[in-house]
């Protein structure tokens, strides 16, 4: 038998080699194997290594096991495995774990923070108050790092409330506390709140820039958006993320802002770790693609070291968004022979390529293949995506008995599609039919109510039309205002059709002044 001195020694040498060789499985199992060998595994301290050694390589079951081993596990076990569930995102094995300790051991701040993680993953509000209760109970609220925490949790819960309460609360605040309170108020799309935050933030990080970016992005305002990113890149303090660089290029290519998009691109091309990233070429392609350039997007896709499904499936469709849809569908060969199995937004993006270019046999080849040979379930978009290809075709009949055989409830996304093709085939017995069930999902479509005033107007159906005019005035529809961006000198401007001279910026006008006259021009030289 060892003598202790020996036997620190040993454990030392263990600790060492599972520090050093953490990330490779093979030396780890011989490490444990060598542990186990030795009875070393019942040693708080090596035990707490190995579980992390298997959480890093993911492996939760050897860990449980190496849990498992302990007779009378220290919380410092318990809060090793709840981290692991955390890491491998099993948000509700990590509570589990947590309520396993709280039961024989008084909580400490940092397995209550990984139970409160538990609860903001899982959406778990009970139990989030449960363990909010608990940092009452035994005084652990002094810490920062509790309370980021809480408001973390109440943010990504809904309860905004509680979370500027606890916010509110706190003796010690930090940028971290600030930011999950802004990233609660986006998450709950409360934008106004969120930009109060962020404007009363004493200090931010590049988590508090990009969450506000994020944000903006999805309210549907990409202009802002980009115009906070701009004001990050002057303040100098801060160097974007990827999640940065992928919002920031989603919102150019909302708006087709290809000049910023191409900015972008230069500062990505200066940074390895961004030039490497697949969500960032991902998204620079998706720019590439929505503004036209879809040569500059296959360029990136073919120099893409490592491609992922969406990295397909956004060549696929900006293919397909540019009416080259036989090509899209030798992509997505490509794609299958590669190993990679496409999912239902890859489906959509296809479908799309053969609605484009009317590959109706192809079409309808493939979703059957959705569902015989993937065992995917047809969404809404699948079915729009088929009903636009047998409208195009003309196959109208075709498309109205597919939308009343589809296995979920046709939304007016799908009527609105099928009254585009009525009105392309001048069908207007079926387009008259469609702009009904429209206007009766969504009775405020003021686009809907005009094109059924176009239909009955061609019908000659006079009363018709009129009394479609007087229930959009009954009902105080007004037309929605157009909405169009410019981009000057890689400045992206928003304007809409009802802006007078006065709202336009005054580089602007000038522009607009040229595009007037030169169309002017163009209609003469047309009618000569």
């Amino acid at each position: 038998m060892l003598s202790r001195p020996l036997m620190k020694e040993k454990l030392a040498s263990i600790g060492h080699l599972l520090f050093k060789h953490g990330t490779h499985p093979k030396l780890v199992t011989q490490i444990h194997a060598h542990a186990i060998a030795l009875g070393h595994c019942k040693n708080q301290h090596l035990t707490s290594q190995l579980l992390n050694a298997y959480a890093k390589l993911h492996k939760p079951i050897e860990a449980q096991k190496v849990f498992s081993q302990i007779p009378n596990p220290d919380i410092i076990s318990y809060t090793c495995l709840i981290s692991l569930y955390l890491f491998i995102d099993h948000p509700t094995r990590a509570f589990s774990v947590f309520a396993e300790l709280s039961a024989c051991h008084r909580p400490d701040g940092f397995s209550v923070v990984g139970a409160l993680s538990g609860c903001s993953r899982a959406k778990n509000l009970t139990g989030g108050r449960i363990v909010h209760g608990m940092v009452f109970r035994f005084e652990l609220g002094s810490e920062p790092i509790v309370g980021n925490a809480l408001v973390d949790m109440y943010g990504r819960n809904g309860r905004m409330g509680l979370a500027q309460a606890v916010f509110d609360g706190m003796v010690v605040k930090d940028v971290a506390s600030w930011t999950s309170l802004l990233n609660g108020f986006v998450k709950c799309d409360d934008i106004d709140s969120a930009r109060r935050v962020f404007d009363e933030m004493p200090h931010r990080n590049v988590i508090s820039w990009t969450s506000m970016i994020v944000g903006y992005r999805g309210k549907k305002t990409p202009l802002r958006a980009l115009e906070l990113f701009w004001e990050m890149r002057a303040e100098g303090k801060e160097h974007p993320t990827s999640i940065t660089i992928v919002a920031v290029l989603a919102s150019c290519a909302d708006i087709g802002a290809l000049d910023f998009g191409r900015l972008i691109h230069g500062c990505i091309s200066k940074s390895v770790r961004l030039h490497l990233d697949v969500s960032v070429n991902n998204a620079l392609m998706d720019v590439y693609c929505k503004s036209g350039m879809l040569d500059l997007a296959k360029t990136i896709f073919g120099e893409m070291p490592r491609k992922d499904l969406f990295s397909w499936t956004t060549v696929i469709s900006g293919l397909a968004l540019h009416g080259e849809g036989r090509y899209a569908l030798e992509v997505f060969d490509d794609m299958l022979e590669s190993g990679v199995v496409p999912n239902e937004i890859t489906f959509v993006s296809v479908l799309s390529a053969c609605a484009h270019a009317g590959l109706i046999i192809e079409g309808l080849r493939l979703f059957n293949r959705l569902i015989s040979c993937y065992g995917l379930k047809p969404t809404i978009e699948h079915y729009g995506c088929m009903v636009d290809l047998l409208c195009r075709a003309g196959h109208l009949e075709e498309a109205l008995e597919l939308i009343e055989r589809m296995s979920i409830n046709p939304d007016a996304v799908i009527w609105r599609s099928f009254l585009s093709g009525c009105l392309g085939k001048r069908n207007w017995r079926l387009a008259e039919m469609a702009g009904k069930k429209v206007l009766d999902l969504e009775p405020d479509d003021d686009g809907v109510y005009i094109l059924l005033w176009y239909v009955f107007s061609f019908a000659n159906k006079w009363d018709d039309a009129l009394r479609t005019r007087k229930m959009m005035r009954d009902q105080k529809i007004k037309k929605k205002p157009g909405c169009s961006w410019i981009e000057v000198h890689g400045i992206v401007h928003e304007f809409l059709a009802e802006d007078t001279v006065d709202h336009v910026s005054a580089d602007i006008y000038p522009i607009l002044k040229s595009m007037i006259r030169q169309s002017n021009l163009d209609m003469d030289l047309l009618n000569v």
